[in-house]
């Protein structure tokens, strides 16, 4: 073994990588995202965690507190709930992960030196927020009874978790690797389609075809949209069976609204699979798409845990919708009415990237 090869293969390899300005620039840019993302974008002490009110007291006081838990920065009131059923619908929605409920009678039994109870109720389904609205909401109302001459505290907070009351992780996590899963696999599957047929020669066939391109990225994705119902099929029967994640919403509804999110990421594979010259190339593109999902999305990082920047950048991801949309409709009976925001944002998505991918292949490739 003679150094003198060694560094001439070493010399090779570098010239060669840099002729690979795709790789080269992962390369840079993984790091570098990865350090943004941890460093500043992930926040796992939640704040401005939307919140609705519902307010059957409607006095001073009342308002007061509202006020007092506003301005710790942890709760963003975005609305009036007039009762329970308000509060479900915002819940469901996902417009909101907070409720107080401050009852009638609130304020008169501060003033006559009788304790007064107000009700949190949180969203469990996305178990890192519970501690953060349940013990600020104590800490404020704690210290506001503190204010007060009634010991014990004058003001007791009942906390109610809904859709998750034992906050077990399973069942915030399988619905959420349901949509990671599809994503990794949908994007990495038709990333490489493209590529495949210019490597074994059958590109030229379909260029000279009469097949148009936007026919061409549609027929290329409804095959894989099967393989998609099949695993998220085999990922909800063992999540349910043997994780015992609860599942209280439409099946059908489910199905129907994920069609949207497989067809999205293969058409992203496809959209790779038009910029790559190797498969390699193109499994490249698809794990570093993936960091951003898993990161951005909501499905490991309280969403309302991050900056605005990063919120407006997740928008962008298909799979922060269908985080939305699956949590929903397994976890908190969501109808297709509450879901509809999201159902327009995967449906923007997906025809977004569909004309992109058919603009790139117009039969200029090869």
């Amino acid at each position: 073994m003679r150094l003198h090869r060694i560094l001439v293969v070493a010399r090779k390899e570098l010239i060669q990588l840099r002729r690979d300005r795709l790789t080269i620039g992962m390369m840079v840019m993984l790091p570098l995202m990865q350090l943004v993302l941890f460093g500043y974008a992930i926040d796992t002490d939640v704040r401005h965690m939307p919140t609705v009110v519902y307010d059957a007291d409607r006095t001073a006081a009342s308002r007061d507190l509202a006020r007092r838990l506003e301005v710790t920065g942890y709760y963003d009131i975005v609305g009036e709930a007039r009762g329970y059923d308000d509060i479900q619908v915002a819940m469901r929605s996902g417009d909101a992960g907070v409720a107080l409920v401050i009852p009638a009678r609130y304020g008169s039994d501060l003033a006559r030196g009788r304790p007064a109870h107000v009700q949190l109720l949180v969203d469990g389904s996305d178990p890192q927020t519970v501690a953060s609205a349940s013990n600020t909401a104590a800490s404020v109302i704690g210290a506001l009874s503190a204010l007060g001459a009634h010991r014990p505290p004058a003001i007791d907070v009942a906390t109610s978790i809904l859709y998750n009351p034992d906050l077990r992780t399973a069942v915030y996590i399988v619905p959420g690797l349901v949509g990671v899963i599809l994503t990794l696999t949908m994007v990495m599957f038709t990333s490489m389609a493209i590529v495949r047929e210019r490597e074994r020669g059958t590109l030229e066939q379909l260029i000279v075809s009469p097949v148009k391109s936007t026919e061409l990225v549609i027929g290329k994705i409804l095959p894989y949209i099967v393989a998609g119902y099949v695993q998220m099929t085999l990922i909800l029967i063992v999540g349910t069976q043997l994780f015992d994640v609860p599942f209280i919403g439409t099946i059908s509804l489910l199905y129907l609204l994920a069609s949207l999110f497989i067809a999205g990421n293969l058409a992203l594979g496809l959209f790779f699979s038009t910029l790559a010259k190797t498969q390699q190339q193109a499994m490249q593109m698809s794990f570093f798409f993936l960091l951003p999902n898993i990161l951005l999305s909501g499905f490991m990082f309280p969403f309302a845990g991050m900056p605005k920047f990063a919120q407006i950048l997740s928008t962008g991801l298909p799979l922060t919708h269908f985080l939305r949309i699956i949590r929903g409709i397994v976890l908190k009976g969501a109808g297709f009415a509450e879901l509809a925001p999201e159902v327009l944002s995967l449906a923007i998505i997906l025809g977004v990237l569909v004309i992109l991918t058919s603009v790139r292949f117009r039969k200029k490739l090869g």
